[in-house]
């Protein structure tokens, strides 16, 4: 990692289909070993599945999802005097989107359906409506920086 200065971020490009830079970055998160066509098919495949179960506009699925995922809180460690403390900090708007993609997709990845899109679009309606796996880490997390809550006074 280079000290000279920060690395600067890199724009991903809006998707083919819904002009939506989130879509994009969503897709190259699931992506495994450059096989963007395949994500972009699981992606769009779990798109299409919603909207036929839901009948609603897909892309505000997919958005309201991430938004009730995303966290507010989370606790990071800080060394004071020898001791390890946990201290909660409130997340950036780049990294909560980045943390929700992330546990949006293991989420997926860990439910018992037999195809990948059946994953990810039961995972996107689960967290639409404020329940699922990645919604309960969020909550964890939550919980966690409350309990943590005695040590904010450390933070810098």
């Amino acid at each position: 990692m280079s000290r000279r200065h920060r690395a600067e971020k890199r724009e991903v490009l809006p998707d083919a289909l819904f002009g939506d830079a989130v879509v994009t970055k969503f897709i190259n998160y699931l992506m495994y070993d450059g096989k963007k066509s395949v994500a972009e098919r699981l992606v769009y495949g779990a798109f299409e599945r919603m909207q036929k179960r839901t009948g609603s506009e897909p892309l505000q699925v997919f958005h309201d999802a991430l938004e009730n995922v995303k966290p507010d809180l989370e606790v990071r460690s800080r060394r004071v005097g020898g001791a390890t403390y946990q201290v909660p900090v409130e997340v950036r708007t780049e990294r909560a989107q980045a943390l929700a993609i992330r546990w949006m997709i293991n989420a997926s990845r860990n439910r018992s359906e037999t195809t990948m899109t059946e994953r990810l679009s039961n995972e996107f309606m689960d967290a639409a409506n404020s329940r699922g796996s990645a919604v309960k880490k969020r909550e964890d997390t939550h919980r966690m920086a409350e309990a943590n809550r005695a040590f904010s006074h450390y933070r810098w």
